[in-house]
């Protein structure tokens, strides 16, 4: 049995190939499969969760190992989606397999980054059939749920203008992929602690591939007033920090504007204050009229309610929130209609971009998107990578690993 090495230069040649709706859909896959149990929904989408939603043991995400060593905290973190609980037309990737992914975090600050590497398990004779330098994967996986999210949120008007927090990994691969999915996009602002090396990089980098966009870094300071002219005029925020106090104040965003929160994951993080979460619940917005809906939505209710500081502050409660999954739109039995959504996304990708008046109200309802990942992304992004470059012959190839 063959053993398929992908180096790091491997993955991006490969990545590149991805269209955003297919990785949209992939994703899409595997929010369908995550929704909550009938019990947590109303009558009718229980009903459609019996029929569309595989049996609990056709997803599995055991709980993640750790090992310290000297220098790491080493997590393993396994996890396995059934071939039955994927399925996908001959135009896209089927989000499916088993799969481990293992991440050594530095234990003091390390200008090396995340270590990381996925292993992908042949289901057919139990072997590894590929080890994939991952490093990059977490991050396009985390974008395509963010871009999904916004997706199906997105009211009638193409983004013009986008600004993120943050420069690494994250922000990148949420930048390029939200540029690539909106060509009329006209402006980008990243925001950073500090204008070091690895920020001017990333400026270069994304100017480079999108010479049509205006990039504009800034420095996140407290008496710095172009962040709050960026945020303000914003139509979508990324945030991707692990800060600990909130990023900007909701009194700047104004209201219809799309906010990711892909950076905390422990009750102490707070990227946005409690008044920004609030404005994204109708429970506290009643008697305030406006022609946007608020929305709140979460990758997964049950990681998200013990691990999102942001909601865990605002004492967000479960009719508060709709997870990802709940929005994907489904044919008449109540199965994902995969083909539906991607022939939306290709209409939302393709409209032409109009100037909408939105009113200069920053107290009215916005629209959050909450994440702190789900271990099935890395199943689902990891078998995708390995179909790619099984069909372009792509990676080095180790014969006879195992015989």
């Amino acid at each position: 049995m063959p053993l398929r090495v992908l180096s790091g230069s491997n993955v991006e040649r490969i990545t590149s190939t991805f269209k955003p709706t297919e990785l949209l859909c992939l994703m899409a896959q595997v929010f369908d499969a995550v929704r909550s149990s009938p019990s947590t929904l109303n009558s009718k989408e229980s009903q459609q969760v019996g029929r569309s939603n595989p049996p609990r043991s056709a997803t599995q995400t055991p709980h993640r190992t750790t090992i310290s060593t000297e220098n790491h905290k080493v997590l393993f973190m396994p996890a396995r989606m059934a071939a039955n609980s994927a399925e996908y037309d001959n135009s896209g990737s089927t989000a499916s397999g088993t799969s481990i992914k293992i991440v050594s975090v530095p234990k003091a600050s390390s200008p090396g980054g995340l270590p990381s590497t996925t292993l992908v398990i042949d289901e057919h004779n139990g072997s590894v059939k590929a080890m994939i330098n991952a490093r990059k994967l977490t991050a396009l996986r985390n974008a395509a749920g963010s871009l999904l999210s916004t997706s199906l949120t997105i009211t009638n008007n193409t983004p013009r203008r986008i600004i993120a927090f943050g420069a690494g990994n994250q922000i990148e691969a949420h930048i390029d992929l939200y540029l690539r999915f909106f060509p009329g996009m006209q402006n980008c602002t990243i925001v950073n602690r500090t204008v070091n090396d690895r920020f001017k990089s990333l400026i270069n980098r994304l100017s480079s591939s999108f010479p049509k966009v205006q990039f504009t870094p800034l420095e996140n300071t407290p008496a710095t007033t172009e962040v709050e002219e960026a945020v303000s005029s914003a139509d979508v925020i990324i945030c991707a920090t692990s800060s600990t106090v909130p990023l900007f104040p909701s009194r700047w965003v104004k209201a219809g504007t799309q906010i990711v929160l892909v950076g905390s994951y422990t009750p102490d993080m707070h990227e946005v204050d409690t008044d920004l979460v609030k404005r994204a619940t109708s429970r506290h917005l009643e008697g305030h009229e406006s022609n946007v809906k608020p929305f709140l939505l979460v990758d997964s209710w049950d990681a998200c309610s013990k691990e999102a500081g942001e909601l865990i502050k605002a004492n967000i409660i479960r009719d508060d929130v709709r997870e990802l999954g709940e929005l994907l739109p489904r044919d008449p039995s109540g199965r994902l209609d995969l083909a539906h959504l991607n022939a939306s996304l290709l209409s939302k990708q393709t409209a032409e971009p109009a100037d909408v008046d939105r009113q200069s109200d920053f107290t009215g309802p916005v629209i959050i998107f909450k994440s702190v990942g789900i271990g099935l992304q890395d199943v689902a992004i990891a078998s995708a990578v390995v179909q790619k470059a099984e069909e372009f012959g792509i990676g080095t190839i180790v014969d006879g690993y195992d015989y």
